[in-house]
């Protein structure tokens, strides 16, 4: 299992199926190639000081070292949450091979993107232009 390290793979998981939980929440996408699994955490700084953000980090990093069951040629990101801190590790352990399990029944199904997200950029620059068309139309 290699780390994601580059910020245009941790943005192509971000386009990606995702999966809520109180403590995180999980980005997958599949890849063509035949790499190994590749994992990436990231945690905002709104989630507190850098101390508690590297200790939500290590406890995910833990978590990602017990599981067994993320698919083969695939980059997952986890994004950590504040809840991480006091969360009981082993309930977290359970809600991660929840979300992967969830995940995997979404895999079937393609990701479909919206009409204005369809190979135009980013979900934030498709906001930006379809707000831009909506403000030019006439009253």
């Amino acid at each position: 299992m290699d780390r994601l390290r580059q910020r245009a793979d941790f943005l192509a998981v971000a386009n990606g199926p995702r999966v809520n939980s109180a403590a995180f929440v999980v980005q997958s996408r599949r890849r063509d190639d035949d790499g190994p699994i590749r994992v990436g955490f990231t945690v905002s700084r709104k989630n507190g000081t850098a101390t508690e953000r590297n200790r939500i980090r290590r406890r995910l990093r833990e978590l990602v070292k017990d599981v067994i069951s993320m698919r083969p040629h695939s980059d997952y990101v986890l994004v950590g949450r504040r809840a991480a801190l006091k969360r009981d590790f082993a309930t977290m352990l359970d809600d991660l091979r929840s979300a992967l399990h969830r995940l995997d029944r979404q895999a079937p199904k393609e990701h479909k993107a919206f009409s204005s997200e369809v190979d135009t950029g980013s979900r934030k620059e498709n906001a930006s232009k379809k707000h831009d068309s909506a403000s030019r139309k006439p009253n």
